[in-house]
Protein backbone atom coordinates (compact mmCIF):
# COMPACT_ATOMS: atom_id res chain seq x y z
CA UNK A 1 0.00 0.00 0.00
CA UNK A 2 1.39 3.52 -0.79
CA UNK A 3 1.34 6.43 0.69
CA UNK A 4 -0.84 8.03 -1.31
CA UNK A 5 -3.18 5.35 -1.25
CA UNK A 6 -3.05 5.27 2.41
CA UNK A 7 -4.16 9.36 2.19
CA UNK A 8 -7.11 8.73 -0.13
CA UNK A 9 -8.17 5.77 2.44
CA UNK A 10 -8.23 7.53 5.64
CA UNK A 11 -10.07 10.63 3.68
CA UNK A 12 -12.97 8.48 2.55
CA UNK A 13 -13.47 7.44 5.91
CA UNK A 14 -13.62 10.91 7.15
CA UNK A 15 -15.90 12.10 4.81
CA UNK A 16 -18.18 8.56 5.32
CA UNK A 17 -18.22 8.99 8.51
CA UNK A 18 -18.85 12.78 8.45
CA UNK A 19 -22.09 11.84 6.53
CA UNK A 20 -23.01 9.38 9.60
CA UNK A 21 -22.76 12.10 11.97
CA UNK A 22 -24.72 14.45 9.72
CA UNK A 23 -27.58 11.90 9.27
CA UNK A 24 -27.51 11.47 12.69
CA UNK A 25 -28.19 14.91 13.58
CA UNK A 26 -30.81 15.11 11.45
CA UNK A 27 -32.82 12.70 14.50
CA UNK A 28 -30.75 13.22 17.21
CA UNK A 29 -30.31 16.95 19.14
CA UNK A 30 -26.71 17.23 20.64
CA UNK A 31 -24.66 14.07 21.52
CA UNK A 32 -22.25 14.73 19.41
CA UNK A 33 -19.61 13.30 21.58
CA UNK A 34 -21.23 10.58 22.53
CA UNK A 35 -22.15 9.92 19.00
CA UNK A 36 -18.33 10.07 17.82
CA UNK A 37 -17.64 7.47 20.60
CA UNK A 38 -19.85 5.16 19.07
CA UNK A 39 -18.52 5.71 15.75
CA UNK A 40 -15.03 4.67 17.30
CA UNK A 41 -16.47 1.75 19.08
CA UNK A 42 -17.97 0.35 15.66
CA UNK A 43 -14.86 0.59 13.71
CA UNK A 44 -12.64 -0.71 16.48
CA UNK A 45 -14.94 -3.95 16.31
CA UNK A 46 -15.70 -3.34 20.10
CA UNK A 47 -19.19 -3.04 22.05
CA UNK A 48 -20.36 -0.13 23.63
CA UNK A 49 -22.24 0.06 27.04
CA UNK A 50 -24.60 3.18 26.89
CA UNK A 51 -25.69 4.67 30.57
CA UNK A 52 -28.27 7.10 31.40
CA UNK A 53 -31.33 7.45 33.35
CA UNK A 54 -34.71 6.35 31.26
CA UNK A 55 -35.64 8.96 28.39
CA UNK A 56 -32.57 10.23 27.76
CA UNK A 57 -32.77 8.92 23.89
CA UNK A 58 -30.88 6.07 24.47
CA UNK A 59 -33.22 3.67 22.38
CA UNK A 60 -33.54 5.72 19.36
CA UNK A 61 -29.96 6.49 19.38
CA UNK A 62 -29.39 3.08 18.98
CA UNK A 63 -31.80 2.76 16.27
CA UNK A 64 -30.75 5.74 14.52
CA UNK A 65 -27.05 4.56 14.30
CA UNK A 66 -28.05 1.25 12.76
CA UNK A 67 -30.66 2.66 10.22
CA UNK A 68 -27.95 5.34 9.26
CA UNK A 69 -25.46 2.49 8.56
CA UNK A 70 -27.61 0.19 6.82
CA UNK A 71 -27.35 -2.86 8.95
CA UNK A 72 -29.55 -5.10 10.01
CA UNK A 73 -30.67 -4.78 13.82
CA UNK A 74 -32.68 -7.21 16.58
CA UNK A 75 -33.63 -5.79 19.85
CA UNK A 76 -34.16 -6.99 22.72
CA UNK A 77 -35.89 -5.64 26.13
CA UNK A 78 -34.09 -7.12 29.23
CA UNK A 79 -36.74 -8.16 31.89
CA UNK A 80 -36.21 -10.24 35.03
CA UNK A 81 -38.43 -13.44 33.58
CA UNK A 82 -35.91 -12.83 29.97
CA UNK A 83 -34.03 -16.21 29.49
CA UNK A 84 -30.93 -17.52 27.98
CA UNK A 85 -32.89 -19.21 24.88
CA UNK A 86 -34.72 -16.02 24.20
CA UNK A 87 -31.47 -14.52 22.96
CA UNK A 88 -29.70 -17.33 21.90
CA UNK A 89 -32.68 -19.06 20.79
CA UNK A 90 -33.00 -23.08 20.80
CA UNK A 91 -34.11 -26.07 19.49
CA UNK A 92 -38.19 -26.32 18.82
CA UNK A 93 -40.29 -29.32 17.23
CA UNK A 94 -41.15 -28.89 14.27
CA UNK A 95 -44.03 -31.48 13.21
CA UNK A 96 -44.43 -31.11 9.11
CA UNK A 97 -44.93 -34.09 7.92
CA UNK A 98 -42.18 -36.10 10.06
CA UNK A 99 -41.72 -34.94 12.86
CA UNK A 100 -38.06 -33.37 13.12
CA UNK A 101 -36.16 -30.69 15.54
CA UNK A 102 -34.84 -27.85 14.16
CA UNK A 103 -32.82 -25.14 15.66
CA UNK A 104 -34.88 -21.39 15.76
CA UNK A 105 -32.12 -18.63 15.42
CA UNK A 106 -32.46 -16.01 18.65
CA UNK A 107 -32.15 -12.13 17.89
CA UNK A 108 -28.55 -12.32 18.58
CA UNK A 109 -28.26 -13.25 15.33
CA UNK A 110 -27.70 -10.15 13.40
CA UNK A 111 -25.56 -7.15 12.81
CA UNK A 112 -26.41 -4.23 15.44
CA UNK A 113 -28.13 -5.83 19.08
CA UNK A 114 -29.72 -3.38 20.76
CA UNK A 115 -29.47 -5.16 24.46
CA UNK A 116 -32.24 -2.56 26.12
CA UNK A 117 -31.89 -1.86 29.61
CA UNK A 118 -29.43 -4.82 30.12
CA UNK A 119 -28.71 -4.39 33.52
CA UNK A 120 -32.77 -5.62 34.21
CA UNK A 121 -32.31 -8.89 33.99
CA UNK A 122 -30.28 -11.56 36.05
CA UNK A 123 -27.24 -12.31 35.83
CA UNK A 124 -27.33 -15.48 34.14
CA UNK A 125 -29.02 -13.84 30.99
CA UNK A 126 -26.87 -11.51 30.89
CA UNK A 127 -24.10 -13.76 30.68
CA UNK A 128 -25.58 -15.57 27.66
CA UNK A 129 -23.99 -12.39 25.39
CA UNK A 130 -20.36 -13.22 26.61
CA UNK A 131 -19.50 -15.96 23.85
CA UNK A 132 -21.28 -13.58 21.30
CA UNK A 133 -19.73 -10.54 22.03
CA UNK A 134 -15.84 -11.84 22.44
CA UNK A 135 -16.07 -14.54 19.40
CA UNK A 136 -18.66 -13.15 17.35
CA UNK A 137 -20.34 -16.48 17.75
CA UNK A 138 -22.61 -18.81 19.94
CA UNK A 139 -22.14 -22.42 20.75
CA UNK A 140 -25.36 -23.95 21.27
CA UNK A 141 -25.65 -27.87 21.51
CA UNK A 142 -22.10 -28.81 21.17
CA UNK A 143 -22.25 -26.86 17.70
CA UNK A 144 -20.25 -23.35 16.94
CA UNK A 145 -22.99 -20.91 14.86
CA UNK A 146 -20.56 -17.78 13.22
CA UNK A 147 -22.64 -14.56 13.80
CA UNK A 148 -23.41 -12.13 10.76
CA UNK A 149 -20.25 -9.66 10.31
CA UNK A 150 -19.96 -6.67 11.23
CA UNK A 151 -21.47 -7.33 14.84
CA UNK A 152 -22.17 -4.54 17.29
CA UNK A 153 -23.42 -4.97 20.58
CA UNK A 154 -25.21 -1.79 21.79
CA UNK A 155 -26.52 -2.31 25.19
CA UNK A 156 -28.44 0.36 27.31
CA UNK A 157 -28.44 0.26 31.44
CA UNK A 158 -29.94 2.07 34.24
CA UNK A 159 -27.62 3.83 36.56
CA UNK A 160 -27.34 0.81 38.73
CA UNK A 161 -28.48 2.94 41.84
CA UNK A 162 -31.88 2.49 40.31
CA UNK A 163 -34.74 0.02 41.65
CA UNK A 164 -35.18 -2.91 39.70
CA UNK A 165 -31.81 -3.19 38.63
CA UNK A 166 -28.68 -5.99 38.54
CA UNK A 167 -24.78 -4.99 38.52
CA UNK A 168 -23.50 -6.33 35.08
CA UNK A 169 -20.27 -8.81 35.87
CA UNK A 170 -16.83 -7.57 35.56
CA UNK A 171 -16.36 -10.29 33.13
CA UNK A 172 -18.99 -9.15 30.71
CA UNK A 173 -18.15 -5.59 31.88
CA UNK A 174 -14.52 -5.98 30.50
CA UNK A 175 -15.74 -7.13 27.01
CA UNK A 176 -17.65 -3.76 26.22
CA UNK A 177 -15.16 -1.61 24.46
CA UNK A 178 -16.67 1.49 25.77
CA UNK A 179 -18.89 2.78 28.20
CA UNK A 180 -20.30 6.04 27.20
CA UNK A 181 -22.56 8.22 29.61
CA UNK A 182 -25.83 9.95 28.47
CA UNK A 183 -26.11 12.81 30.27
CA UNK A 184 -29.47 15.33 30.87
CA UNK A 185 -29.62 17.78 27.50
CA UNK A 186 -29.59 21.57 28.43
CA UNK A 187 -32.36 24.09 28.57
CA UNK A 188 -31.75 24.73 24.22
CA UNK A 189 -31.08 20.78 23.61
CA UNK A 190 -34.45 20.40 25.75
CA UNK A 191 -36.28 23.09 23.91
CA UNK A 192 -34.90 21.81 20.11
CA UNK A 193 -35.94 18.11 21.41
CA UNK A 194 -39.60 19.41 22.74
CA UNK A 195 -39.77 20.81 19.06
CA UNK A 196 -38.65 18.20 17.08
CA UNK A 197 -40.40 15.29 18.75
CA UNK A 198 -43.59 17.14 19.01
CA UNK A 199 -44.41 18.77 15.64
CA UNK A 200 -46.04 17.78 12.75
CA UNK A 201 -43.27 15.26 11.38
CA UNK A 202 -40.41 14.00 12.71
CA UNK A 203 -37.46 13.85 10.99
CA UNK A 204 -35.93 10.22 9.59
CA UNK A 205 -32.60 9.15 9.00
CA UNK A 206 -31.61 8.15 5.64
CA UNK A 207 -28.90 5.20 5.13
CA UNK A 208 -25.45 6.50 3.63
CA UNK A 209 -23.47 3.06 4.43
CA UNK A 210 -23.47 -0.29 4.16
CA UNK A 211 -22.17 -3.76 6.06
CA UNK A 212 -19.37 -4.02 3.22
CA UNK A 213 -18.31 -0.61 3.83
CA UNK A 214 -18.33 -0.96 7.62
CA UNK A 215 -16.03 -4.05 7.56
CA UNK A 216 -13.51 -2.40 5.19
CA UNK A 217 -13.25 0.67 7.71
CA UNK A 218 -12.52 -1.62 10.68
CA UNK A 219 -9.73 -3.56 8.76
CA UNK A 220 -8.08 -0.42 7.82
CA UNK A 221 -7.93 1.28 11.24
CA UNK A 222 -5.82 -1.29 12.36
CA UNK A 223 -2.86 0.20 9.91
CA UNK A 224 -2.70 3.77 11.71
CA UNK A 225 1.01 3.42 13.46
CA UNK A 226 1.18 4.12 16.88
CA UNK A 227 4.45 5.35 18.07
CA UNK A 228 6.28 3.60 20.78
CA UNK A 229 6.21 6.69 23.28
CA UNK A 230 2.53 6.78 22.46
CA UNK A 231 2.52 2.78 23.63
CA UNK A 232 4.33 3.73 26.88
CA UNK A 233 2.23 6.01 27.70
CA UNK A 234 -1.06 3.80 27.36
CA UNK A 235 0.81 1.36 29.41
CA UNK A 236 1.78 3.34 31.99
CA UNK A 237 -1.84 4.41 32.34
CA UNK A 238 -3.27 0.82 32.48
CA UNK A 239 -0.63 0.19 34.85
CA UNK A 240 -1.00 3.04 37.48
CA UNK A 241 -4.68 2.38 37.67
CA UNK A 242 -4.30 -1.42 39.59
CA UNK A 243 -3.76 -0.41 43.49
CA UNK A 244 -0.48 -3.12 43.38
CA UNK A 245 1.60 -1.63 41.20
CA UNK A 246 4.39 0.98 42.70
CA UNK A 247 3.18 3.63 39.99
CA UNK A 248 -0.35 3.86 41.03
CA UNK A 249 -1.24 7.50 42.70
CA UNK A 250 -2.65 7.60 46.18
CA UNK A 251 -5.84 7.84 45.23
CA UNK A 252 -5.85 4.55 43.43
CA UNK A 253 -4.25 2.55 46.44
CA UNK A 254 -7.14 4.06 48.68
CA UNK A 255 -10.09 3.40 46.45
CA UNK A 256 -9.15 0.85 43.44
CA UNK A 257 -9.85 -3.20 44.18
CA UNK A 258 -8.63 -3.96 40.78
CA UNK A 259 -7.62 -1.84 38.07
CA UNK A 260 -7.89 -2.14 34.10
CA UNK A 261 -7.27 -5.47 32.58
CA UNK A 262 -5.30 -6.01 29.53
CA UNK A 263 -8.42 -6.18 27.38
CA UNK A 264 -7.84 -1.52 28.41
CA UNK A 265 -4.44 -1.60 27.22
CA UNK A 266 -6.34 -2.69 23.37
CA UNK A 267 -9.07 -0.34 23.68
CA UNK A 268 -6.69 2.86 24.10
CA UNK A 269 -4.39 1.42 20.86
CA UNK A 270 -7.92 0.88 18.75
CA UNK A 271 -9.31 4.01 20.12
CA UNK A 272 -6.21 6.32 19.81
CA UNK A 273 -6.12 5.09 15.81
CA UNK A 274 -9.24 5.67 15.44
CA UNK A 275 -9.12 9.19 17.37
CA UNK A 276 -6.64 10.09 15.00
CA UNK A 277 -8.07 9.38 11.97
CA UNK A 278 -11.48 11.58 13.16
CA UNK A 279 -8.78 14.30 13.52
CA UNK A 280 -7.35 14.15 10.41
CA UNK A 281 -4.29 12.57 11.16
CA UNK A 282 -2.83 9.21 10.15
CA UNK A 283 -1.09 8.54 13.67
CA UNK A 284 -1.67 8.19 16.86
CA UNK A 285 -0.75 10.58 19.50
CA UNK A 286 -0.75 10.70 23.11
CA UNK A 287 -3.64 13.29 23.31
CA UNK A 288 -5.59 10.77 21.37
CA UNK A 289 -4.99 7.84 23.98
CA UNK A 290 -6.21 11.09 26.31
CA UNK A 291 -9.68 11.84 24.41
CA UNK A 292 -10.49 7.55 24.88
CA UNK A 293 -9.03 7.04 28.20
CA UNK A 294 -12.35 8.03 29.81
CA UNK A 295 -15.21 5.70 27.65
CA UNK A 296 -12.19 2.71 27.44
CA UNK A 297 -11.25 2.76 31.18
CA UNK A 298 -14.38 3.55 33.40
CA UNK A 299 -15.95 0.26 33.30
CA UNK A 300 -12.72 -1.57 34.11
CA UNK A 301 -12.14 0.11 37.73
CA UNK A 302 -13.67 -1.98 40.05
CA UNK A 303 -14.10 -0.03 43.22
CA UNK A 304 -13.69 -0.87 46.71
CA UNK A 305 -16.20 -0.32 49.60
CA UNK A 306 -14.43 3.03 51.13
CA UNK A 307 -15.24 4.29 47.19
CA UNK A 308 -18.97 4.16 47.32
CA UNK A 309 -18.55 5.33 50.96
CA UNK A 310 -17.15 8.74 49.91
CA UNK A 311 -18.97 8.67 46.62
CA UNK A 312 -16.26 8.44 44.21
CA UNK A 313 -16.74 7.73 40.92
CA UNK A 314 -14.07 6.16 38.14
CA UNK A 315 -14.04 8.94 36.36
CA UNK A 316 -13.03 10.88 39.54
CA UNK A 317 -9.65 8.67 39.86
CA UNK A 318 -8.67 8.23 35.57
CA UNK A 319 -8.84 12.32 35.56
CA UNK A 320 -6.18 12.14 37.93
CA UNK A 321 -4.66 9.13 36.81
CA UNK A 322 -4.18 11.83 33.41
CA UNK A 323 -2.89 14.58 35.55
CA UNK A 324 -0.47 12.01 37.50
CA UNK A 325 0.92 10.00 34.42
CA UNK A 326 3.33 12.53 32.32
CA UNK A 327 2.94 12.14 28.95
CA UNK A 328 6.37 11.83 26.56
CA UNK A 329 7.96 15.07 26.98
CA UNK A 330 5.69 16.38 29.89
CA UNK A 331 7.65 17.03 33.25
CA UNK A 332 6.53 15.39 36.34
Amino acid sequence: MNPRSVEEQAAEIRDSLQRVRGEMARVIVGMEEVIDQLLVALLAGGHVLLEGVPGLGKTLLARTLSRVLGLETQRIQFTPDLMPADILGGHVLVEDGRPRVEFVKGPVFTQVLLADEINRCTPKTQAALLEAMQEHAVTIGGKRMALHEPFFTLATQNPIEMEGTYPLPEAQLDRFFFKVLVARPDLPRLREIGRRTTGPAAEEARTVLGGEPVLAMQRFVREVPVPQVVEDYAARLILASSPDEPSAPEKVREFVRYGASPRGMQALMLGSRIAALLAGRFSASTQDVRQVALPALRHRLILNFEADAENVKPDDLLRGLLETVPAPGQAR
